[in-house]
Parts: structure tokens; sequence; C-alpha cells
């Protein structure tokens, strides 16, 4: 925004009209900010917050009376004493005894071997599966779809140097 003898006049005209500074930055096409610095910087009459009621700025419009919409309690009283809840008992669930742990020797067990998850298909269709390969061992892959998902990392050093 350029700030010409034109636009300082008519800011200056709004200004003593008394608009917000929001509606002269509508009128002269510029954004409030704008508005509330060149005004600052102009020196121009301060005006009350509107949003400030202690007395200054715009009168404090009594609020409109409440509507009530349904049936309400009647107010409380201090003067009625309050009867004790009485609360039931928890009683407890009752709980079986837990099972005995089976250790299997080291010899005789063999970990079961988990299937490739690498989507096969597109998801939300009837021919979306999974790969049901044998996964690498610390994979979640088979051999072939590791090869494509883990890449190795390309020192970039040496391609700089040929």
């Amino acid at each position: 925004m350029e700030w010409t003898d034109e636009t300082i006049a008519r800011l200056r005209e709004l200004w003593a009209e008394g608009h917000s500074t929001a509606e002269i930055g509508r009128r002269m096409g510029i954004s409030k900010n704008a508005v509330v610095g060149k005004a600052h910087r102009l020196n121009l009459v301060a005006r009350p917050s509107p949003i400030r009621r202690d007395g200054e700025g715009v009168p404090h419009r009594p609020a409109a009376p409440r509507r009530v919409t349904g049936p309400t309690l009647p107010p409380l009283t201090a003067a009625a004493p309050l009867a004790p809840v009485a609360r039931p008992i928890p009683v407890p669930a009752r709980q079986e005894p837990p099972k005995p742990h089976v250790v299997r020797p080291v010899a005789t067990y063999t970990p079961r071997p988990q299937s490739c998850c690498w989507p096969l298909g597109e998801p939300g269709t009837s021919s979306f599966r999974f790969c049901d390969a044998v996964a690498m061992p610390g994979k979640p892959y088979c051999a072939e779809h590791a090869a494509i998902a883990y890449v190795k990392v390309r020192d970039r050093r040496e391609e700089a140097v040929a």
C-alpha cells in the first residue's frame, strides 16, 4: 500500500466520521492493521476501545432475557439439609485362578514363520491381499519384497568426485 496525499486525506475523513478500523480498511481496500498503523503514525486522535465496558466507549448493552424451553428445578435453599447418600458396597468379582505358565524346552520350540505383509492389489477391492511368502528373519517381508523395500544408501561423495 502506498500512502498518497489523497489516501491519507480519505483516512483522516473516515477516522473523523468515527468508523471502525475494519470498516475504514474495507472502504479503502486495505487491511485493518494498515489503518491502525497509519493512524498511529499520523497521531490521529485515539478513540476508546469498543471492547472496554468500564464506563468509557460503547455503553454496555443489557443482556437479553433468557427463555426457558423446558421444565426447571426449583432453586436450592441453603437451609435444606442434605440427606446422606447410601452407596452400595462393591462385591469383588469372582476371579479364576491364574493359568500355569507352560515352559517349553528350547530344543523342541520352533518359531512359527511369519508371512510377508507386502500389499498386493488395490486396497478396498476384492482382489486386494498380502503376499503369503515366508518373511525373512527380523523383517516383515519375504526376500523378494525386502529387496524392493530396503535399498542400500549410496554414498554421494563418491559420485561427486567422478
